[in-house]
């Protein structure tokens, strides 16, 4: 379906509309060999037109509008900025950070990239999403996974081609992937911070327009997504983005001047004074009360599912989403995405939390939508660490009822991109994010990690064999627990930030994986419970109900579980015996030892 607004080839001419309400005129500034070439645009409402004769695929344009320059009032107009087209599915260049973008009247035009007319692309066939509730999501940093691996060839290597490698898809079907999910991978600028330092950022959680490809990571644009998505899928995996539609690059009142804010700056959230809202914790805030950004955000999943065959989305920040300015749970964006019948059965996952007010709102979202379940990873970490209880362990294994009821809409993890590897949660007890340049400021001050008595690598022998048995048992207890899992990339054999849970401006071997110095056996452990997980079908999904929960770790010779046993600090082990319609299946706990596996048995005791 081509949207109403960007530009598209229809009818023998190329069509441009831009929403500008405020604008007292509007160029399109379209560039060729000759240089930029302005054409006056005509006003249709809130909108403004243009029409080029003939097919033009591939012409590079932007915009430039007139008006009122004055930020305290929410009005950026200045002609000697150019501006990205928020519908862009496509740009020649990647965005650049530099003090001209806020500057009156300096001209930007060789800074901004430019956005590109797409080819009439037929609809994909419908396909019904191929991840369902209960399966393992692999988190992957595009350019991070592939940058190091030996066998993707160099010039794939920091793409989204990559993915669609033959030894990429082999090592995530030994995994059991059901579904890849995507960091982000549209345009996105540096914070301005960054450049000064040295740094660039790593993740691509700043984007600028919300909808085009990055250049860097996504060379062939809308054809190359499209095509790995199929390799995926033809695979059997599912592919998830990762979207952010919760804040721009645009950032705060000294950010730049690039799409949205010298176009339509009511698209983000101001405060009655006038200021910038800032519920992320980025500078800014968009306003998903207004229809025009809901609209565009509407768009970009219809692109990304009808162009690019895409199964589903994770929405960073999501409390933004239903803002307006409080958190509602029946915010108009749920009602519109389970309306369109491009988007109903797609696969929905909230990151449930922003910084705004209220802004914990775990358990909140929409019924079919999947949240990222971050009680699980710290009462899980907190269990192996030695300081929580077995009740709150097994609360959290069980699919989180106190939560979602019996629905089990959690996506349990215990590392993700955003705070320790896996690994480094047994190996550091602090952070040592100094590379960052914010004197180990930033990140998470409480992870809920450990390092045995030793900060950092070891060489002793029996440290690092606690750490892998603590390693082991914190990927048993993912794998053995109730509701979707999500698994980030490299944490199967041991990647390390050396201490770093906050890489994100560190776009180099701190967050590129060390393929060569993977832990092979690790990995195969993991291989082995990503088999049984599959093997459990169903039970994966819902946990079976009915069952015995005994006091120790053998289970059949213990003591029914008592609510005194629950809560008691001490209790390391527990063993719930079930009848299922596969036979009896034992699930044993057992903190001493680090054991956690779900296990056939020849009989239930009565």
């Amino acid at each position: 379906m081509t949207p109403s607004h960007g530009a598209h080839v229809a009818g023998g001419a190329t069509h441009f509309r831009v929403r500008a309400p405020e604008a007292s005129a509007l160029w399109l500034c379209r560039f060729d060999a000759g240089g930029e070439q302005r054409i006056a645009m005509q006003r249709d409402g809130a909108d403004w037109l243009a029409t080029l004769p003939g097919a033009q695929v591939g012409l590079a344009y932007g915009y430039r509008a007139e008006g009122t320059w004055a930020p305290e009032r929410g009005l950026w107009f200045d002609p000697a900025k150019l501006l990205v087209d928020p519908y862009a599915v496509a740009l020649d260049r990647r965005f650049v950070q530099h003090p001209s973008l806020a500057i009156l009247g300096v001209d930007t035009a060789d800074l901004v990239p430019r956005a590109l007319v797409p080819p009439p692309l037929a609809p994909l066939p419908r396909q019904a999403p191929l991840f369902e509730r209960g399966g393992l999501i692999y988190e992957i940093n595009v350019r991070g996974f592939s940058m190091l691996h030996p066998d993707v060839p160099p010039a794939l290597r920091g793409t989204v081609a990559a993915l669609a490698h033959p030894a990429v898809i082999a090592h995530l079907q030994a995994l059991q992937v059901s579904a890849v999910e995507l960091m982000p991978i549209v345009a996105w600028i540096d914070e301005r911070h960054l450049g000064p330092l040295g740094l660039r950022n790593a993740w691509g959680y700043n984007p600028v327009a919300l909808m085009a490809l990055d250049p860097g990571l996504c060379p062939g644009g809308v054809a190359e997504l499209r095509a790995t998505v199929a390799a995926l899928h033809e695979a059997g995996i599912g592919v998830i983005l990762d979207l952010v539609f919760n804040h721009t690059g645009e950032s705060d009142i000294h950010g730049g001047v690039l799409c949205l804010r010298g176009l339509d700056n009511a698209a983000y959230a101001h405060a009655q004074g006038g200021q910038l809202i800032n519920d992320t914790g980025c500078g800014n805030t968009l306003d998903f009360a207004n229809p025009a950004v809901r609209a565009l955000t509407l768009a970009a999943l219809r692109h990304f599912v009808g162009q690019c065959g895409v199964d589903g989305f994770r929405f960073d920040l999501a409390p933004v989403l239903a803002r307006g300015p409080g958190f509602v749970a029946d915010a108009p964006i749920f009602a519109e995405i389970a309306a369109d019948p491009l988007l109903a059965d797609r696969i929905m996952i909230a990151e449930p939390w922003d910084i705004g007010p209220g802004g914990y709102q775990l358990g909140r979202f929409p019924a079919h939508w999947l949240e990222w379940n971050d009680r699980f990873r710290d009462d899980v970490r907190r269990f192996w660490r030695g300081d929580g209880r077995i009740a709150d362990l097994v609360t959290r294994m069980a699919g989180s009822s106190d939560i979602f009821g019996q629905d089990c809409r959690a996506v349990n993890f215990l590392a993700a991109h955003d705070g320790f590897t896996l690994a480094d949660t047994v190996a550091y007890a602090r952070k040592h994010n100094h590379a960052n340049g914010e004197h180990n400021r930033d990140g998470h001050g409480e992870n809920f990690s450990w390092n045995g008595g030793h900060e950092g690598p070891s060489d002793d022998p029996a440290l690092i064999a606690r750490r892998q048995a603590d390693l082991r048992a914190l990927l048993a207890t993912l794998f053995a627990s109730t509701g979707t899992i999500l698994l980030t990339a490299g944490d199967e054999f041991g990647r390390t930030q050396r201490g770093n849970n906050n890489a994100y401006a560190q776009d180099n071997e701190t967050t590129w994986i060390d393929w060569a110095g993977r832990d092979a056996a690790l990995a195969a452990h993991v291989m082995a419970l990503a088999r049984a997980r599959r093997a459990r079908g169903a039970l994966a999904s819902k946990f079976p109900e009915g069952g015995l929960w005994t006091s120790g770790a053998i289970g059949l010779d213990g003591a029914p579980m008592t609510a005194e046993a629950w809560q008691n600090p001490a209790s390391d082990a527990v063993t719930y015996t079930v009848e299922t319609a596969g036979g009896p299946l034992r699930l044993r706990i057992d903190r001493q030892h680090r054991i956690v596996a779900w296990e056939a048995v020849t009989a239930v005791q009565p």
